[in-house]
């Protein structure tokens, strides 16, 4: 079925179980709020943040909101790392496009100093330092992660030029303990480690969600239970499995999603069909 015949069969403004929330909608999840105080905080005098946790906890949608909700503020300038596993040179290149620098690879020096001059008159114009979120930070070269730390710092590590927000899953987090890594572990001033969510938060989202799509009515309310049992405190687990309940609802022109229809799509269960025994004539 193709997506628009699926949002107008459930009265759906959009997908509410794909990744391509619209910003504006994304659920806000407890504890944000102060992790984005601090951030705010942060772009005044500089240095690192991280965003931690298992695969589908929120990470990404966590650094979304963070991302929309700084570029609101006037004179903050927010740049956003797509290519995290970059070499060194193509590091600086993607530095230089963000903070519109025009960098030569092949000088990396040169483009050192131009990024930190950037950086400086930025800040001597407004006060604040810019600020650079990287996901999937845990992909990130060694190499690459200590010149963000010595590109940010200047006067003997007494003025930080950049704001930088790290989100990785846990391998992030036990390459800080690397010797390699110590010192930019010890660099981090404010941390936010997700943990799988319990039951009346995932419960929340899971509304939130339905909500904010325009089809409260799409789920029963045994449904909703019942998936935030299976899906161990996971927002992603979460999403998949009610994804693959939806279009399964919309194959049977089923208006409602219930918990039969997850018996029989997710848990595999299906009605029973036992065959009574054949009853043979004796010779």
């Amino acid at each position: 079925m193709p997506d628009q015949k699926l949002l107008t069969t459930y009265g759906l403004k959009y997908n509410p179980f794909l990744p391509a929330i619209p910003s504006e909608d994304l659920w806000l999840r407890p504890g944000a709020e102060t992790f984005f105080f601090r951030v705010e905080t942060l772009v005044l005098d500089g240095g690192f943040a991280l965003i931690g946790g298992d695969p589908g906890l929120g990470k990404s949608k966590l650094l979304h909101l963070l991302a929309g909700r700084m570029e609101r503020l006037s004179d903050v300038v927010v740049g956003v790392m797509e290519h995290p596993q970059s070499t060194l040179s193509d590091f600086y290149r993607e530095l230089g496009q963000l903070f519109g620098v025009d960098l030569k690879p092949t000088n990396r020096y040169g483009g050192f100093r131009a990024l930190r001059a950037r950086w400086r008159d930025h800040i001597k114009s407004t006060l604040f330092r810019p600020l650079l979120l990287v996901d999937e930070s845990q992909e990130m070269a060694t190499a690459c992660l200590n010149e963000l730390r010595l590109l940010g710092s200047a006067h003997f590590d007494s003025e930080c030029l950049l704001t930088t927000v790290l989100s990785g899953d846990t391998r992030l987090a036990d390459r800080f303990r690397s010797r390699d890594l110590l010192p930019l572990g010890s660099r981090i001033r404010t941390r936010m480690v997700l943990t799988p969510l319990p039951h009346e938060d995932l419960l929340d989202f899971l509304e939130h969600l339905l909500e904010h799509a325009g089809a409260p009515h799409l789920m029963t309310e045994g449904l909703r239970h019942t998936l935030v049992e299976h899906a161990l405190g996971n927002p992603r687990v979460l999403c998949n499995m009610a994804e693959d309940l939806l279009y399964a609802a919309a194959q049977r022109d089923q208006e409602v999603l219930d918990e039969q229809l997850f018996l029989e799509v997710v848990a595999g269960e299906r009605p029973s069909t036992k065959r009574k025994p054949s009853k043979r004539k004796k010779r």
